[in-house]
């Protein structure tokens, strides 16, 4: 770890002492490999869910940690990218120490060739090209986030992913309030904002609705005090609706590839009937629009970008897809059997025809060549399935 950041964002000291005062996120360092997967931390299946198609393979994946907090986006890209070059950065020393010894003791680093260093993502000119950057929960802690996504566009590699988290106006408006109250009392940002923050959503009346949402949706994620601590005193914080997050995106020249939670963007969640045929009719950003608008509860936006256009492939064409080689998804749970849990954590049973194709599966192989008793129309359902269920990765045949 190399010493003494460089701060380049007004922000930057009394966020890296905020930090250091509660590392996070809180989550145990454990010895072995961590629990579940994120599929978002896949290159390959990042880029799989973006173009429909695996990216182009590289003599070795480079990847950037942008804000790598404790370490546990670190110990996932490294295990779910082995061979990868990873750069880990953070402001706080403190959570990088916390960050090496989770990846020492998690196995991480035997993974993945993985740099920790203490510097702003503002300070990483001549570090690039990325193919893959990861910045969770990051940028709208600087001051001028938009300088902070201006900093890391060049470092991406042509075509490369870069995934964001940021915070949502909508789904944050009882945390909003609370910090507001919290900053009136003069509470401050240590140990001494932690006692009346948990005294004053304790001590309110039952029926109040800032110490209803806390109960009901919070309690839990901020049981750990750094947890309660960065939701409800962090000193720097900047939260968008959907238009600005777009415009947000256009002023550093990126391109929006889509959500990282696709699930919460469906329109049959909230809606059925005429009203779901009219939202349907609608173009892709309004129907957006209309889910930010009827969806309180998305407290935070998680998408792609890329420095350029990703064309989709869609996989539609019989011949295209049975020259086509697969790959099975690293991120299934309790592989090989036919019942899993898929890339989301959720349940999925295979059938046969789906659980005798993802067996067969291999990369030297297009999947009209397996050896599969199985017709070409029943291979190419078997595979669009497993594609749309995100366990099957696809690569056009060479």
């Amino acid at each position: 770890m190399t010493p003494g950041p460089h701060p380049t964002d007004s922000a930057t000291p009394v966020v890296s002492a905020f930090y250091d005062r509660f590392p996070y996120p809180a989550d145990p360092i454990q010895d072995g490999p961590p629990p579940g997967y994120n599929w978002r931390w896949s290159h390959a299946d990042a880029h799989s869910s973006c173009a429909g198609v695996l990216p182009p393979q590289r003599p070795t994946l480079r990847i950037l940690d942008a804000g790598c907090g404790t370490g546990v986006s670190t110990d996932y890209l490294a295990h779910l990218n082995p061979g990868a070059e990873i750069l880990a950065v953070d402001i706080s020393a403190g959570t990088l120490a916390m960050a090496q010894e989770r990846c020492q003791r998690s196995g991480a680093i035997e993974q993945a060739t993985v740099r920790f260093q203490q510097r702003s993502l503002l300070d990483l000119a001549g570090e690039g090209p990325f193919d893959h950057i990861n910045s969770v929960g990051v940028l709208h802690h600087l001051d001028n986030p938009q300088a902070g996504l201006k900093a890391l566009a060049p470092l991406l590699a042509p075509g490369g992913i870069l995934h964001l988290f940021l915070y949502a106006d909508a789904g944050r408006w009882e945390i909003h309030r609370v910090q507001r109250a919290l900053g009136l009392l003069g509470a401050g940002y240590g140990e001494e904002g932690l006692r009346l923050g948990r005294a004053l959503l304790r001590e309110l009346p039952e029926e109040n609705r800032l110490r209803q949402r806390h109960e009901s949706r919070w309690a839990i994620d901020t049981a750990h005090d750094p947890n309660f601590a960065d939701m409800y005193l962090h000193p720097q914080e900047t939260s968008y609706d959907l238009r600005r997050l777009w415009d947000f995106v256009a002023a550093a020249d990126l391109h929006f590839l889509g959500f990282s939670n696709p699930e919460q963007w469906q329109l049959e969640r909230l809606l059925q009937g005429e009203l779901l045929e009219r939202a349907q009719a609608l173009p892709q950003e309004q129907q957006w629009l209309l889910m930010e608008a009827l969806d309180p509860e998305i407290s935070h936006w998680e998408f792609f970008l890329s420095n350029q256009p990703l064309a989709r492939q869609g996989w539609t064409d019989d011949q295209q897809l049975m020259a086509a080689i697969g790959t099975r998804s690293g991120c299934l749970w309790g592989w090989p059997s036919p019942n899993l849990l898929d890339r989301n954590m959720a349940p999925l049973q295979l059938s046969d025809e789906q659980w005798a194709l993802m067996q067969a599966v291999n990369p030297d192989q297009n999947l009209g060549s397996l050896d599969l008793a199985l017709t070409p129309a029943q291979r190419c359902k078997a595979a669009r399935e497993m594609h749309a269920a995100g366990v099957l990765l696809l690569a056009k045949g060479r």
